[in-house]
């Protein structure tokens, strides 16, 4: 009981850096002597120091390190990358006790940092909070085991089904749900949109109802008929086109070019070759079904407003799911689903 009440510590720690990690997890660390809490940190961003190494330097007294317990909620790593394994310098220091939320699924990971530590002869537990542990990096996981982003489907829909009236740009959520979803895009990797939607709506996708990192903007144009002085072409964001046409990278834009037989497929994986863990499919319709139909996604979230008919328009996707749970913004019901298959062999897939 005492070590998931200091790993739900590490997990709360862990959940400040979110969307600043890509493209590494999100992990929180504390330390533990006689009872009392005397060291926390958290992974900050990409290339810094990890959850371990913060929580030791935070630690005034260093004589009581070899008398405490080190808490983790992902698996120390066990390799070099841009900082030294993890593993090692808890085995350097002699921590007395070691206590894991997940085992880290990665490949270069994957049970070796644990390993390590424990052939130093140091007490080890593991699985303590194991499936929050899991949930908290599940876009570090489905990029890792699946080859391919984290995929969020969202939309807004009218009592009646549509997403817009007479397909045109039509307000649908309220100030509450514009609010939710700038925070969803600040803590995404990317946001995608296809062709439609960029002529109508005539988006900027970025995060400007709050202050935070814009997600990388990621267009489906097969023909690249969208005009250059749209927003999604601004200097705010990165912004990645997909087309049958051409490859080019100039500054902030690049196109990147895949076949029109398998554009989805060939999407994803060049979203996995160029790391982005996570993505919020956006819409129209038509795109949001082409990923529904071929089972694409992870999660789901729909903003209703029951007390809108809009009797013509775009059509919302055929989704016939049951949402895991549900909450009300004013005149807005935003209900969630789930999809997520969590991979717990070796096997990468």
């Amino acid at each position: 009981m005492e070590d998931e009440l200091y790993m739900r510590r590490c997990i709360e720690l862990a959940k400040k850096a979110t969307g600043n990690t890509y493209p590494n997890p999100l992990v929180g660390s504390i330390i533990v002597h006689n009872g009392k809490i005397i060291g926390e940190g958290f992974h900050q961003k990409a290339g810094e120091a990890h959850a371990e190494i913060n929580a030791i330097n935070s630690v005034e007294n260093r004589e009581l390190l070899k008398e405490s317990t080190i808490y983790v909620s992902l698996e120390p790593c066990a390799h070099y990358g841009k900082t030294p394994p993890c593993a090692l310098k808890i085995i350097e220091i002699g921590f007395k006790r070691v206590v894991i939320g997940a085992m880290d699924l990665h490949d270069k990971v994957n049970g070796k940092g644990k390993k390590m530590i424990e052939e130093a002869g140091i007490e080890v537990v593991s699985g303590i909070l194991e499936n929050e542990c899991l949930d908290l990096n599940k876009r570090f996981f489905t990029f890792h085991q699946k080859k391919r982003p984290y995929i969020i489907l969202k939309w807004a829909e009218s009592a009646d089904h549509f997403m817009d009236q007479d397909f045109k740009p039509t307000q649908i959520s309220n100030s509450l749900t514009k609010q939710f979803v700038h925070r969803l895009r600040n803590s995404e990797h990317a946001i995608l949109i296809g062709t439609m939607t960029a002529m109508r709506d005539n988006p900027s996708l970025t995060t400007r109802e709050l202050t935070g990192r814009n997600p990388i903007r990621l267009l489906i144009d097969s023909d690249l008929s969208v005009p250059r002085d749209f927003h999604i072409f601004n200097k705010e964001a990165e912004t990645y086109v997909f087309n049958t046409i051409k490859n080019l990278d100039e500054s902030h834009i690049q196109l990147i070019k895949v076949s029109k037989e398998n554009f989805i497929a060939e999407m994803l994986e060049k979203l996995h070759e160029k790391q982005i863990q996570s993505l919020i499919v956006e819409g129209g319709g038509k795109v949001l079904q082409q990923f529904i139909d071929a089972d694409l996604w992870d999660e789901a979230i729909i903003i209703k407003n029951p007390n809108l008919v809009l009797k013509n328009g775009t059509k919302a996707p055929t989704f016939n799911k049951m949402s895991e749970r549900s909450e009300q913004y004013r005149d807005n019901v935003i209900e969630f689903y789930s999809n997520f298959k969590q991979n717990t062999d070796d096997s990468g897939v």
